[in-house]
């Protein structure tokens, strides 16, 4: 039984619903907020992931962000050396949507020469009637980046795990990928 530990970026947008994941989260569905406050800075969410099949677990220190422009230079350091990428997204707005290629290359620049394993994760669908992002779209979108892709509302506690449990299986994964390379050196 092995526990990993990772440094988990949350990314996204201001108001595209990245605290409200991570609390509902933390708290298994049990606290959902209905105001939040912007985030100024950064918030840490730690939680343990298991990974199935395997014994093992992985915990998770989510570094929930700002979205705010005037707060990204202070990202540069809370965002050094990650582990694992959530990207976030409003499928309300198309803005924040397109906006995900920035918050993607603003990630992998604090990881050079490594893969930054992640998941795109539309939140907010709900909001049926107010859709702008087409889950097909976001999905071809991710896949093209090497993410994997989820949608999510966390208001209606859908789906607010699959996520956090995918990024954990993705690090495991490459935890054991490094095991097989320093056995078949030894």
């Amino acid at each position: 039984m092995v526990k990993l530990a990772a440094k988990c970026i949350l990314a996204g947008d201001p108001a595209v619903g990245k605290t409200a994941l991570a609390q509902i989260f933390r708290s298994d569905g049990a606290h959902f907020q209905k105001s939040y406050t912007l985030t100024t800075g950064m918030d840490l969410v730690v939680k343990t992931v298991p990974v199935p099949d395997t014994g093992d677990s992985v915990e998770l220190f989510i570094f929930d962000s700002a979205g705010k422009e005037l707060f990204s230079e202070m990202l540069d350091k809370l965002w050094e050396s990650p582990n694992v990428l959530c990207l976030v997204y409003d499928v309300t707005s198309e803005q924040s949507f397109n906006n995900c290629s920035k918050w993607l290359e603003k990630a992998r620049a604090q990881a050079p020469g490594t893969s930054l394993p992640g998941v795109l994760v539309g939140n907010k669908t709900d909001l049926v009637g107010r859709r702008a992002v087409d889950s097909a779209e976001a999905r071809a979108w991710a896949l093209g980046q090497g993410l994997e892709c989820f949608e999510t509302s966390v208001k209606e506690m859908e789906n607010f795990e699959a996520p956090f449990h995918c990024l954990a299986k993705q690090f495991h994964q490459l935890y054991r990928e490094k095991v097989e390379v320093f056995q078949a050196l030894a």
